[in-house]
């Protein structure tokens, strides 16, 4: 069922092009890195793997959950088939993301669904379950994130319950609304309140290591490269200025 306290008209975060410029920029393991600083040490979802790893992801999370099988919950949902539901109300930066309890003997989503993911301007597909149809979800330009993959229809273990409510996606708790980047290295759960500090944060890391790996590749210990200490500030900051132009 649909959280009665999520709106997307007053998310927390709203990911402007500058935010999406520093998000899209910096690598999954350095926000996760930002977020361990702030005592989040479970950012990255566990276990999955991208279709395309050439593709980054980017967008809002728009979740689902999916239980056991379980017919007698059907008068729960009143007929709907929340599936459907769930990519039907999909919009523009927005990542559908499901709960399948890393569950292997049956898909979570096929290539037609993840299709009208795409075409309703969805910004990617996350499960922690199967996919079913992957050689065709390869094909579509789309960023999908998966554990393993199912020839069987969903039905076979898997009841659709929830939407747009708080999930748990390869042991990390996703809230609706909650900001997920993905490389080819995995995805990153950033909640909502606190991503625009993160992106201002990492950008900053990034630029630390990207001297630090020219000093290392240049012959030098790691010692005062990386992390860098207080002391090779000067030069650094002589680096980012003349050499990074900022």
């Amino acid at each position: 069922m649909e959280d009665p306290g999520y709106d997307k008209t007053t998310r927390p975060v709203i990911l402007t092009d500058d935010l999406k410029a520093k998000l899209n920029a910096v690598a999954t393991p350095t926000l996760a890195g930002a977020l361990q600083d702030r005592g989040i040490e479970n950012g990255i979802l566990v276990g999955l793997k991208p279709t395309r790893p050439d593709l980054r992801l980017l967008g809002y999370a728009h979740t689902l959950r999916y239980v056991p099988k379980a017919p007698e919950f059907n008068a729960r949902t009143k007929g709907r088939n929340m599936q459907r539901f769930a990519i039907e109300t999909i919009e523009a930066d927005e990542v559908l993301i499901m709960e399948a309890r890393y569950e292997v003997l049956a898909g979570t989503i096929g290539d037609i669904y993840s299709m009208r993911v795409k075409q309703r301007g969805g910004t990617g597909v996350i499960t922690d379950g199967c996919l079913r149809d992957t050689p065709g979800i390869t094909d579509i330009d789309l960023p999908v994130y998966h554990f393993a993959s199912h020839g069987a229809r969903v039905g076979r273990v898997h009841t659709a319950l929830d939407h747009q409510v708080p999930i748990v996606c390869a042991g990390v708790t996703v809230f609706p609304g909650d900001i997920l980047v993905g490389d080819a290295e995995g995805v990153c759960v950033l909640p909502a309140r606190i991503a625009e500090e993160i992106a201002d944060q990492c950008v900053e890391d990034e630029l630390r290591e990207e001297w630090g790996l020219w000093r290392v590749s240049e012959g030098e210990s790691i010692e005062t490269t990386f992390p860098m200490h207080e002391s090779r500030r000067a030069e650094y900051e002589n680096w980012k200025r003349n050499v990074k132009g900022c």
